[in-house]
């Protein structure tokens, strides 16, 4: 078995596949090294098992990074529509379920086999189960220190993701080796993750668990200030769903999530101006716009009677109760961290790594792609075309 090569991969998850697949169809001798037995557990689990594998949106707008131009170059040069033709060649069925989010047909097993058929058209050489022991420099080329014996590359990609969903096997192995080779860090948080409360501020909610309804959700202020319009979930320990999802990888620790449970209609003004005309009451009212579960504990919560007429509550409670449905802002006291997060925000500091080949400026050729890096895309198959984007761009270049 040969142990030297012309890139070594470390990660056969969605980015490391795809690099490996582009570098060895383009000539090079490539080694896939992964500590898993199963290939790209992170694919199979997406989607409810049928892989949000990309959004027909996806641009520079859709990410989160201290850097923000640094997306534009892998993005502009590797679509969602690059991929829809891959998947085209594989005859994979798919379908667009909102908001520019593709899903298979079938399952997501489909699109890992298509990447292991990549891999294998560009006679790419597996080491799975293998788990890197060390890493080091000799001359030009890396040594792969493997409990499978060394491993010699003059290329390293790593593209081992970061800290999300550890019992699939996230590790900080990126961040690890980034540090060894002296690359800075944005510092890591879980990203697109449920927020908690403060089990007294939460209590009066706990009976509207379940409960699921569109909002608009923001956070931050001017031009940090980030708003979606997804729908928002709540639970036992507080809340969930696309909406805070998506908020969640904006929030910071100690400020307040803004919602508007009823993003069509100025509460309000409605309620004030409906007193001479309006007779049914206000839980009726609010059912109208609500869940009716909701527009009841949303009432009890805010101390007022389901069973009371407008016409008889001063504009001033009318006004208050208006804000309150237009304008909840809550402070979350933290989040259900790496083990429901489904993505790490930060990473590998892309200021250390060229947008053209993902590979460090001040350590050549060592790359990171995928997840490792701060690059985080939105809730809704953004993620993945990074991972495309990025593999491909790292691939090319190898």
């Amino acid at each position: 078995m040969s142990n030297q090569y012309d890139v070594a991969v470390i990660g056969a998850g969605a980015a490391g596949m795809m690099c490996a697949a582009v570098a060895g169809q383009n000539g090079r001798k490539v080694v896939m090294i992964d500590h898993a037995s199963r290939l790209a557990e992170k694919i199979r689990i997406s989607g409810g098992g049928r892989c949000n594998f990309t959004n027909l949106h996806a641009g520079p707008q859709n990410y989160l990074s201290e850097n923000p131009h640094f997306c534009k170059s892998a993005l502009s040069r590797y679509t969602p529509q690059d991929f829809l033709a891959l998947m085209k060649r594989y005859r994979i069925a798919w379908h667009e379920k909102h908001k520019g989010q593709l899903f298979c047909d079938d399952s997501a097993e489909q699109v890992i086999d298509m990447l292991k058929a990549e891999c294998d058209n560009g006679h790419v050489a597996w080491r799975m189960p293998c788990k890197v022991e060390a890493i080091g420099r000799e001359g030009e080329r890396f040594v792969i220190g493997t409990d499978h014996g060394s491993i010699l590359a003059k290329n390293l990609v790593i593209a081992t993701g970061g800290l999300s969903i550890p019992k699939i096997g996230a590790t900080d192995f990126a961040f690890r080796i980034a540090k060894q080779f002296g690359l800075r860090l944005v510092e890591p948080r879980p990203g697109l993750v449920p927020l908690t409360f403060d089990t007294g501020a939460w209590e009066p909610f706990v009976p509207l668990a379940g409960i699921s309804l569109e909002v608009g959700i923001e956070t931050g202020e001017k031009k940090s200030r980030m708003h979606f319009r997804e729908d928002l979930l709540f639970t036992h320990r507080g809340l969930s769903g696309p909406a805070v999802l998506q908020i969640s990888s904006f929030w910071r620790p100690g400020t307040a999530l803004t919602l508007n449970l009823v993003p069509e209609v100025d509460v309000a003004q409605t309620l004030v101006e409906g007193k001479t005309t309006i007779r049914k009451n206000l839980g009726n009212i609010l059912s109208q716009w609500l869940p009716s579960r909701l527009a009841d504990g949303w009432l009890q919560a805010n101390g007022f009677r389901t069973d009371a007429r407008i016409a008889d509550l001063p504009d001033k409670q009318l006004r208050r109760l208006g804000e309150s449905l237009n304008r909840w802002a809550i402070v979350p006291n933290g989040s259900e961290g790496y083990r429901k997060a489904e993505v790490t925000c930060g990473g590998v500091d892309t200021r250390e790594l060229s947008q053209q080949s993902m590979m460090a400026s001040r350590v050549p050729g060592l790359h990171f792609i995928g997840e490792a890096m701060d690059v985080t895309g939105w809730l809704g198959g953004y993620n993945f075309q990074w991972a495309w984007a990025s593999g491909v761009a790292a691939g090319l270049s190898l």
